[in-house]
């Protein structure tokens, strides 16, 4: 695989980099946090208007781009670069790949060219308890005449308060394990559905709680076949893994810089604090932590390219379950390490209201745990490698 970027994609890279310097500095992201929905939503509007992100990846025949996940990589790690406060995480790595892999040509056609365009956020739901595996679907899906009857609980709902398409899973009563899971794809007004934002660590990115309470759904809410659909949401969450690493490796990034920024101003024994042998050491760990994280991100971009082309190497996609494991593991430990240092080399300011490294300490613990911790994803690696076989194949 070819790892330099193309003239394209570093000409997406640098206007990703440069108009996110404007709109997303350290000022905005505070007014953003303290919004009602989490986000400035004239800037959201910008970032479909004017810059197309949604769109990136969402094939061209449904109002989309057409480019890869490498692009979308791409403007993920600015994004983390800058704690963007927007739904496009939510948007673009849980409800778009969702309708990709499981939804029917109906339900793409009717959705996707909505969100290429702006005019419609998403999300995914699926989990109940604070876990990332099958059973962690717990809402229960019963079919009623020519629709589906929805009942449970949904927790840690990225942007879950102000999507306008819900993904939600859910299982068929009596059901346990990987069987029995569905996924339905609705507008989240729609009647029985109750959403209560959640109090977060992480200010910058909102989750919600989802309560449904016999929410019917027409037969064209269900994507694919009833109680099939565990495989394509292994792979959706796989994607998430990959697109949320890409975002840590930019959040790296971004601490590594603020802190060398600030030893080179701050004077010490009269002399900046960044020519003291020691410091400059744990300055140069932080860097090799980031450059072993781009490298995970944006292989694991690639596998993921792979995949969701039509022409894709199917060998090469096999690869996906590990490298989108790889890469959580490696991204979350390095931004949690690089935050964690930053506030150190800070000092006392580090943990002050004023300086942000407090912000980029906060995302980093919070997407550690989402979708898995490392040492999650670390036991399905050493899993696979004990069977001899792709990830996430029964032996």
């Amino acid at each position: 695989m070819e790892f330099a970027f193309s003239d394209e994609q570093e000409m997406i890279r640098a206007s990703a980099e440069s108009f996110l310097a404007d709109v997303s500095d350290s000022a905005a992201v505070r007014a953003a946090m303290a919004s009602e929905h989490g986000y400035n939503r004239e800037l959201w509007q910008r970032l479909c208007g004017e810059m197309y992100w949604p769109a990136i990846h969402i094939p061209e025949e449904y109002g989309g781009l057409g480019l890869g996940y490498v692009e979308l990589a791409i403007l993920l790690e600015q994004m983390g670069r800058r704690l963007l406060c927007s739904p496009f995480f939510a948007t673009a790595c849980l409800a778009t790949p969702a309708l990709l892999l499981a939804g029917s040509e109906r339900q793409k056609a009717d959705w996707l060219p909505r969100i290429a365009e702006g005019s419609i956020t998403g999300t995914l739901a699926f989990t109940s308890a604070n876990r990332w595996d099958a059973e962690t679907v717990q809402a229960t899906a019963l079919a009623e005449g020519e629709g589906f009857v929805l009942n449970g609980t949904l927790n840690y709902v990225l942007d879950g308060h102000s999507a306008d398409l819900l993904i939600v899973a859910a299982r068929t009563p009596g059901s346990t394990g990987e069987a029995g899971v569905s996924l339905f794809a609705l507008a989240a007004d729609s009647v029985g559905i109750e959403r209560h934002a959640l109090p977060t660590m992480d200010q910058t990115r909102r989750q919600a709680r989802l309560q449904l309470n016999n929410v019917y759904l027409g037969a064209d809410c269900l994507m694919g076949e009833l109680g099939t659909a565990w495989p394509q949401l292994e792979r959706i969450l796989q994607l998430a893994c990959i697109g949320l690493a890409a975002e840590q490796t930019g959040g790296a990034q971004q601490v590594l810089d603020l802190s060398v920024a600030y030893m080179q101003e701050r004077q010490q024994f009269g002399r900046p604090i960044a020519s003291f042998q020691a410091l400059k050491h744990r300055a140069a760990d932080m860097m090799l932590q980031v450059e072993c994280a781009r490298s995970a991100a944006y292989y694991a971009a690639c596998v993921a390219q792979e995949l969701l082309d039509p022409a894709g190497d199917a060998q090469v996609t096999t690869e996906l379950p590990l490298a989108a494991a790889l890469a959580k593991a490696q991204c979350s430990e390095a931004f949690f390490h690089c935050a964690a240092e930053s506030i150190q080399l800070h000092g006392g300011v580090g943990f002050t209201w004023e300086y942000d490294p407090h912000l980029y300490f906060k995302r980093a613990r919070a997407t550690e745990s989402f979708l898995g911790a490392p040492a999650l994803h670390r036991e399905r690696i050493a899993v696979a490698l004990l069977d001899e076989q792709p990830l996430g194949e029964q032996p």
